[in-house]
């Protein structure tokens, strides 16, 4: 329940932080997008915004998604598997290299997805009620420095007790 808590902190603080610089805010220095695997397990969509006046640098991404998976119940010795969709919460902290006049950047990022129920979610089955999972970004962005259509694609690993899952994404996007 913290953690979500503190997730509801993050997203109204960037939100907070969104509106107090609408005046003088930066074209390309907000995206919002749909994302195909990555932290958001299954599928996602997310905004992500930079913490300075420009499309690179440090910023951070906040999102909504979904997952499915198999839900184990062990009733006097019988299992029964049911195929379950729980509410995803992928939030990261990221940084943007690049040239600020070019449309090409890379992404390095780091953060946590809550996991709305334990599930079987690629074969890991984690007995806490709540599952927590660590999650990096190494992506490859196309984003106009302006605004405009953008995408991404790259290396997502998922990070779990005892684990790392080798993971992808690929999302599509618009820059404001």
């Amino acid at each position: 329940m913290r953690i979500i808590f503190f997730a509801l902190l993050f997203f109204t603080g960037l939100s907070c932080f969104a509106q107090e610089n609408t005046a003088s805010a930066y074209p390309g220095q907000t995206s919002f997008f749909a994302e195909l695997g990555g932290p958001g397990i299954l599928f996602s969509a997310n905004i992500d915004r930079r913490f300075t006046k420009s499309n690179l640098g440090f910023g951070g991404r906040i999102g909504i998604g979904f997952v499915t998976g198999d839900e184990y119940d062990n009733n006097n010795g019988n299992y029964n598997y049911k195929m379950r969709s729980v509410l995803t919460v992928p939030i990261q902290l990221n940084y943007i290299f690049g040239k600020s006049n070019s449309v090409n950047s890379f992404e390095v990022g780091g953060g946590l997805t809550i996991v709305g129920k334990k599930l079987n979610i690629l074969d890991f089955y984690d007995d806490e009620r709540s599952s927590l999972f660590g999650t990096a970004s190494f992506m490859y962005r196309r984003q106009p420095a302006e605004g405009g259509f953008s995408w991404r694609i790259g290396f997502t690993p998922l990070i779990g007790r005892g684990y790392i899952q080798p993971f992808g994404a690929v999302s599509v996007g618009y820059n404001f």
